[in-house]
């Protein structure tokens, strides 16, 4: 039986692949729990069905939909390069209007309070 050498070539490719890599923006634990936590509550309401997440460079957003081949209704973005002007947290209408923008999520989120308030009286 002939042994064949360990090759160490991939585990080198992939280390300088992950070099390479081009850093992407993401919400932490924290946040993706707050932001799904909302989710949930217009989910039983009814009025969401369906989400998508999207990690790019100097973005992360998390896309509401009311139906899978709509277009998203509500974006709810994170852009760190605003953490000191505007804040990095935004929550943009299906038009692109920005409803509300600002420094701390939960601030960002209650604009869906209202709209939960209303989904659930009708």
């Amino acid at each position: 039986m002939v042994e064949e050498p360990i090759s160490l070539h991939r585990a080198l490719a992939a280390r300088d692949s992950q070099r390479n890599a081009v850093p992407q923006t993401r919400f932490d634990r924290s946040e993706l729990s707050r932001i799904l936590t909302v989710y949930g509550r217009m989910v039983a309401a009814g009025e969401w069905r369906d989400y998508a997440l999207d990690f790019l460079e100097e973005v992360a957003v998390f896309s509401v939909f009311r139906r899978t081949s709509e277009m998203p209704l509500f974006r709810i973005e994170k852009r760190p390069k605003l953490r000191s002007r505007q804040g990095q947290y935004a929550v943009i209408a299906a038009g692109g209007l920005v409803l509300k923008r600002g420094h701390e999520l939960a601030q960002v989120l209650k604009i869906f309070d209202k709209k939960l308030l209303k989904a659930l009286a009708d």
